[in-house]
């Protein structure tokens, strides 16, 4: 897990990743969880491990749990540890090119948004 040492989740408190509850702060941790995950150079392989090894609990690459627990139901992720773990890197790739989309289209409306306002 050489990428563990570029995470920009080094150094940020582990509770934030792990939020107690389904409501409330919960929610609030999670949010703040992904917004560490956006900015950080190695979410592809975050994901793909938190995938790979069947992480459960906690924020890993962006998705929380529920997330990583659908991506694995609609990649077919699901079988024997080798391929578990093919389909894994390949939902990581798939979840992270969705991601990177939607951000990609987000700030650009955002911007043209602001910038028409002007």
């Amino acid at each position: 897990m050489e990428w563990l040492r570029k995470a920009s989740c080094v150094g940020e408190d582990p509770d934030l990743f792990f939020p107690v509850g389904t409501s409330g702060p919960a929610l609030r941790d999670i949010a703040a969880a992904k917004r560490v995950c956006a900015r950080c150079p190695v979410i592809r392989q975050c994901l793909s491990w938190a995938l790979g090894s069947g992480q459960t609990a906690g924020v890993w690459g962006g998705l929380c749990e529920e997330e990583r627990a659908e991506l694995l139901r609609t990649s077919g992720a699901a079988g024997a540890p080798r391929r578990r773990t093919t389909h894994a890197d390949h939902a990581a790739q798939t979840a992270h090119t969705a991601h990177t989309a939607r951000t990609s289209h987000t700030t650009h409306t955002t911007h043209t948004t602001r910038s028409s306002a002007r």
